[in-house]
C-alpha cells in the first residue's frame, strides 16, 4: 500500500473553518484538504490517491517510539504529540474561523515539550484534485504557489527548498520553543491576504469554540459524545448559507476495494429533520433557524423538482463524474465527484420536508411567508404522485420500486400537513388531506407489510427486509407497542444484524444496480437503539448504544459505516448522519420513557 495510504479512516481528525475542512492523519500527514468551500476542488487529495496527488506532512524526523493525540477541550483544535528518542514534541494544527471570503488558513504549530527533536515538512500542492502543478515561488517568509484561480501562500520562520515538485525543509525544536506554519488559500486575482498572527489565532479559535460549545443544554450521561458530535456536526456547517454537508470528504469506500465509493460533500434532504430535532433539543437554536432556512431556499421552485441533495448554497447541477488518476482509498476505485443521485426521484424527501418544517413550527422556529405557501405546492404535487415508484431513502440505482419507507414519509408529510391546520392555524383542504392520509396509510399496511413472517418489507410484495423500517415508529407511523412493529424489529435482528449492527439492506441480490457489499450502517444501528428504547428495553437499548460509541476512533469521529469483520470504520468520514442519530439517541435514552424521536404530536 502507498505511504500516504497507510492510515486507516480512524487514523485521520477533522479540521475546519465553517467553510471547509482538512482531514490530518495520526502520521502528522494532512492527506485532504478542499479550497475555500467543502465542494471545492482538493488542492491535498492524497486520501484517495498517492502523496504525489498532494499532502503536507509535518512530523518527527526520526523513528517514533509513542503517538498520542486529542482535541483540546470543547474545541476543533487538534493536538498530536511525538515521543522520540530525543524528546517530545506536539504538532497543534486547526483552522480560524474565515476571516473574510478570500481566504482559508490552515495553522500548524509545532511545539517543544521536551528534549531536542528533528522535524521535517513536506509540501505536495496539486491543485483540482491532485492533477494540477501550480507555479511556485519563494518569498521572504515562504513561499507563493498559483494554478489558474487558486493561489496559496505559506508563511514560515523554517527555510524552505523545492526538488521534484516537492517543498521540503528540516528544523530542530526544543523544549518550549514553538514553531509556526501557516497556509492561506485565496483567489489569485485578489490581493495576497495579509499575514496572521498563529499564536493569537490559536487562543482566539479556542475561545470561540468553548463559548459556543457552552450553549449546549445536554447535562446527561454521555456528555462528552454528544459535544463532540456538536461540535463535528457546526464544522460540517458553511456559514454563509446555513448548509450543512453530509461529511467533507468524497469516494471513501463502503468496502476496502470496492466500487459504491460517493461524493458526500453536499446538503442532503434526507437528514433534515434528523438534524433540526438534535440541534433544537441541544439549545442551537440559531444553527436550527439557519438550517430551517437553507432548506427554504433550496427547494423554493417546481415541486416536480424537488432533489434530494443540493450544493452547498443550494445548486441544483452536481453532475457526477470520475478522476481516473486517483487510484483511490486503499485502491478503491473510482474516486467521484458530484453526485447522480441528485437527479433521482426519491418520494421520502416529501416527508422529510413537512416534518422539518412542523418540526420548526412546533418550537417556534418562526418561518419565512412563502413557506408555507412552498409546502402547499410541495403537497399538491405528492397528492398526485406519492403511489409512484422511486428509487428509495438509499438512492439505489437499480429499477424503481415502491419502497415502504418512501411510501411512510409520504404519510408523514401528509399527517404534518393536517396538523399544520389543527396545531397552527394554517389553511388547507383539512378533510381531504386526513381522508389521503389515511389511504396511504391503510395502503402501506396491506402492501407493505408481510402477514405471514409479521415483518413490514422494504418493497411492496417484496420479502426483503430494510434498516429504514426502524424510523415507522420514529415517524409515529405506528405506535411501538403495536405487534406489526415488534415484529419488524425482531425480523431486522435476525436478518440485518450483523455482530450487533445493523445492515441497509442485503446487497447480495443486486436489485439496487450496484456490485459488491457494503458495511453495517451506523444510523440504522442508531435507530434500533432508539426503538429498544421506546419498548422500555432500556438495558438493550444502552448496551447497543455503548457498542457504538465503542466504535468512535481516538477523538471521538464516526464514519458512515462500519466492518465488524476487519474491525474498522468505512465510508466518508466524518458523517453528520452518524454523529446526528448519535445526539438524539444520547436524549432518548437520557430520559425516563423515551418520546418518539421525530416528535409527530
Amino acid at each position: 500500500m502507498a505511504e500516504t495510504r497507510k492510515n486507516r479512516i480512524e487514523d485521520y481528525a477533522l479540521i475546519g473553518d465553517l467553510r471547509t475542512a482538512a482531514l490530518v492523519g495520526r502520521d502528522g500527514s494532512l492527506d485532504w484538504l478542499c479550497l475555500r468551500r467543502f465542494d471545492g476542488a482538493a488542492c491535498f487529495a492524497a486520501l484517495v490517491g498517492e502523496s504525489e496527488n498532494g499532502r503536507w506532512l509535518l512530523a518527527p524526523k526520526g523513528a517514533v517510539r509513542r503517538t498520542q493525540r486529542h482535541y483540546h477541550e470543547n474545541t476543533l483544535v487538534l493536538e498530536t504529540e511525538y515521543e522520540t528518542a530525543e524528546g517530545k514534541v506536539a504538532v497543534i494544527d486547526f483552522m480560524p474561523q474565515a476571516a473574510g471570503s478570500n481566504r482559508t488558513d490552515v495553522v500548524r504549530v509545532v511545539e517543544g515539550r521536551g528534549g531536542k527533536v528533528a522535524m521535517q515538512t513536506e509540501i505536495v500542492l496539486r491543485m483540482e484534485y491532485g492533477i494540477v502543478l501550480p507555479w511556485v515561488q519563494r518569498t521572504d517568509d515562504g513561499l507563493i504557489a498559483i494554478a489558474g484561480p487558486d493561489a496559496v501562500v505559506i508563511r514560515t520562520p523554517v527555510p524552505l527548498e523545492g526538488k521534484n515538485f516537492r517543498t521540503s525543509g528540516t528544523f530542530t525544536v526544543a523544549e518550549g520553543e514553538r514553531v509556526p506554519f501557516v497556509m492561506t488559500s485565496f483567489d489569485c486575482l485578489l490581493d495576497i491576504p495579509p499575514a496572521i498572527d498563529p499564536l493569537r489565532q490559536l487562543e482566539e479559535t479556542e475561545s470561540w469554540w468553548r463559548n459556543w460549545v457552552s450553549q449546549c443544554t445536554y447535562r446527561g450521561e454521555w456528555r462528552e459524545a454528544v459535544v463532540r458530535s456538536l461540535i463535528t456536526l457546526k464544522a460540517l456547517t458553511h456559514s454563509a448559507t446555513g448548509g450543512i454537508v453530509a461529511a467533507p470528504t468524497t469516494s471513501l469506500p463502503e468496502l476496502i476495494g470496492g466500487g459504491r465509493n460517493w461524493d458526500y460533500r453536499f446538503c442532503w434532504i434526507r437528514d433534515a429533520t434528523f438534524t433540526l430535532y438534535a440541534l433544537l433539543i441541544s439549545g442551537y437554536r440559531e444553527e436550527a433557524r439557519a438550517w430551517r432556512e437553507w432548506l427554504s431556499r433550496a427547494v423554493a421552485g417546481a415541486p416536480s423538482q424537488l432533489q434530494p441533495l443540493y450544493g452547498v448554497a443550494g445548486e441544483r447541477r452536481l453532475t457526477e463524474c470520475e478522476l481516473p488518476w486517483l487510484c483511490g482509498y486503499a485502491d478503491s476505485r473510482p474516486v467521484r465527484i458530484g453526485n447522480d443521485a441528485a437527479s433521482q426521484v426519491q418520494l421520502d424527501v416529501y416527508g422529510e420536508l413537512m416534518d422539518a418544517f412542523h418540526l420548526a413550527r412546533a418550537h417556534d422556529i418562526e418561518s419565512e411567508d412563502h413557506t408555507w405557501q412552498v409546502q402547499r405546492a410541495l403537497l399538491d404535487f405528492l397528492e398526485s404522485n406519492w403511489s409512484k415508484p422511486d428509487r428509495g431513502i438509499w438512492e439505489m440505482r437499480g429499477t424503481p420500486r415502491h419502497f415502504t419507507h418512501s411510501k411512510v414519509m409520504a404519510w408523514v408529510a401528509m399527517d404534518r400537513a393536517v396538523k399544520a391546520i389543527t396545531r397552527f392555524g394554517l389553511d388547507g383542504p383539512k378533510d381531504r388531506w386526513v381522508a389521503l392520509r389515511d389511504r396511504i396509510h391503510a395502503d402501506i399496511c396491506r402492501n407493505g407489510f408481510d402477514a405471514e413472517r409479521n415483518t413490514f418489507v422494504q418493497c411492496y410484495g417484496e420479502p426483503a427486509l430494510d434498516g429504514a423500517l426502524l424510523m415507522l415508529p420514529l415517524v409515529g407511523f405506528l405506535p411501538v407497542d403495536d405487534a406489526r412493529i415488534a415484529g419488524t424489529v425482531e425480523a431486522i435482528r435476525n436478518e440485518l444484524v450483523v455482530d450487533g449492527f445493523v445492515r441497509r439492506y442485503k446487497t447480495e441480490d443486486g436489485t439496487d444496480g450496484l456490485t459488491g457489499d457494503d458495511g453495517v450502517f451506523l444510523p440504522c444501528s442508531f435507530w434500533l437503539a432508539d426503538n429498544l428504547a421506546m419498548m422500555n428495553r432500556n438495558d438493550e437499548a444502552k448496551e447497543m448504544f455503548e457498542r457504538l460509541l465503542a466504535l468512535r476512533n481516538d477523538v471521538g469521529l464516526l464514519s458512515e459505516e462500519y466492518d465488524p469483520r476487519a474491525k474498522r470504520l468505512l465510508g466518508n468520514f466524518p458523517q453528520a448522519f452518524s454523529h446526528i442519530a448519535l445526539i438524539n439517541t444520547a436524549y432518548n435514552l437520557s430520559r425516563s420513557r423515551a418520546p418518539k424521536l421525530r416528535g409527530s404530536g
